[in-house]
């Protein structure tokens, strides 16, 4: 009987205090050993799968991505789409059909916005006083007021514009990036999350799953208070030599379970991921700590204010990250703190107190260290809110309905115009009507700026080949682009 199978695998792992079977541990997989190859053309569709960095179909602009995701879906005609129309038939009847998703506290009522907007920058985008910090920065950023996805319900709209259609259980965005082009770090994961203190947005692990993608490409969950990430650190009596003597005795386990096994190229990358993940307990605490930010650029985000300190703080954490070669990061709210039902007046405000200098910044931040050029920031939730009032209640309740028919997003860097609005919706807020950005052509857009082409991205599932867009007609939209 050879030395090492005095106990199976499955016991030692299991038994083992390293922690393996933390997400980290699958996204930082199949990469020790493989890394000195060459890098290789993004051949998609292979039983084959790794984070090495892949070469995309053509030139990109953009290498990494952040997206300041606000589950709940804010309110366009209120933060990036003025209507004086609106506000004129404030109280009046709505002249044409809406489509309520809560017909039990429906009105008909027009609900002119209680905010003022007015132009700003060179570009003279108008934004609301809401979001004061943002209109310093429009100049660097595209206003598309007219995104659309057509289904007025909260999970439908997270799948479509997380994951491309309405239907569950299909990869995110951020997997289709690591997998499409790998990874451009060799110490962290190559997609995490950050987590909001009251935890994660309604639909939880939705907003990062890796669907049928194989599981390396799924997003690693980063918390809000300590430890950021679970299992990361082996238990004291563990730490140091013992941990090594463990992750030896892994890999001799693992080594006379390949050498049965000879061509296994995914069970010699299975070996290296557990000294990678001893690697990642330095990098990415070193990545998660903000405490050696110069005190001008916490003040910057907003970190020396506790309205904005916990949203400045991951803002911080998401620009360390892209700095340190992470591909994709999101960052997210809890619940569903958007979805204004009612008491519109007293909780918008709240949101974007708590939102709008951090979201500022990080663009000011990513320009200045000459990251934002290659970087897309991404600002907004899975639809936005119909003209009418909701909860007719008296104006402290009065709320808005859904609407995925026509609303506001705004992104910027990584190849995007800048000081650019595109698309319009009607007098009302109501429905897109010139140059609408249906989810599908938002998504070939992005990935066309990565330097993908969306019908060749492509994972072989069932004898077909899916891809994030998914033969709905998807088209990049050229006006977007610089």
């Amino acid at each position: 009987m050879p030395a090492f199978q005095l106990c199976s695998r499955r016991h030692f792992l299991h038994a083992s205090g390293l922690g393996p079977g933390t997400v980290a541990l699958a996204s930082l997989l199949h990469r020790e050993g493989l890394l000195a190859a060459p890098v290789k053309p993004a051949t998609f569709g292979e039983e084959r799968h790794d984070l090495t960095s892949k070469k995309p179909h053509f030139e990109p602009r953009a290498k990494a991505m952040i997206s300041l995701f606000m589950m709940g879906g804010p309110s366009q005609m209120d933060l990036f789409d003025p209507k004086p129309m609106l506000t004129k038939y404030h109280g009046k009847k709505f002249p044409g059909e809406v489509k309520y998703d809560n017909l039990a506290q429906a009105s008909s009522k027009c609900f002119g916005s209680p905010w003022k907007f007015q132009k700003h920058g060179q570009c003279g985008m108008e934004i609301s006083e809401l979001l004061p910090h943002l209109s310093k920065v429009v100049d660097d950023i595209t206003l598309i007021r007219s995104m659309t996805s057509g289904v007025s319900n909260h999970a439908q709209g997270l799948y479509a514009m997380n994951a491309g259609r309405i239907t569950a259980g299909r990869p995110a965005l951020g997997s289709w990036l690591t997998y499409g082009l790998g990874s451009e770090t060799d110490d962290l994961p190559a997609y995490m999350v950050l987590s909001h203190p009251g935890g994660l947005p309604t639909f939880q692990q939705e907003h990062f799953t890796n669907g049928w993608l194989p599981a390396l490409y799924q997003g690693t969950l980063v918390r809000a208070a300590e430890p950021r990430i679970l299992n990361l650190d082996p238990p004291p009596a563990l730490a140091g030599a013992p941990q090594q003597r463990q992750l030896d005795l892994l890999r001799a386990f693992n080594e006379e379970h390949l050498a049965a096994r000879p061509g296994e190229l995914d069970l010699q990358a299975r070996i290296a991921s557990y000294e990678l993940a001893a690697n990642m307990q330095t990098a990415a605490k070193e990545a998660l700590d903000i405490s050696g930010e110069p005190a001008h650029i916490l003040k910057l985000y907003g970190a020396d204010n506790p309205v904005t300190k916990d949203y400045a703080t991951r803002c911080i954490i998401a620009r360390r990250l892209v700095e340190r070669g992470v591909r994709y990061v999101q960052v997210l709210n809890a619940g569903q703190s958007w979805d204004q039902h009612s008491a519109l007046v007293t909780s918008l405000p709240k949101n974007c107190a708590a939102t709008d200098q951090p979201s500022a910044a990080l663009l000011i931040d990513l320009k200045q260290r000459g990251l934002l050029d290659s970087t897309v920031v991404h600002w907004g939730g899975e639809m936005g809110r119909l003209p009418v009032l909701q909860n007719d209640a008296g104006p402290e309740k009065w709320g808005r309905d859904h609407n995925t028919y026509g609303f506001s997003m705004w992104v910027a860097g990584g190849g995007f115009k800048k000081g650019h609005v595109h698309g319009q919706t009607d007098d009302f807020g109501h429905k897109a009507v010139l140059d609408e950005v249906r989810h599908f052509d938002y998504h070939a857009t992005l990935l066309h700026l990565f330097g993908l082409d969306h019908t060749r991205l492509t994972y072989k599932r069932n004898g077909l080949a899916a891809s994030l867009t998914d033969n709905q007609g998807a088209k990049v939209i050229t006006p977007l682009l610089a």
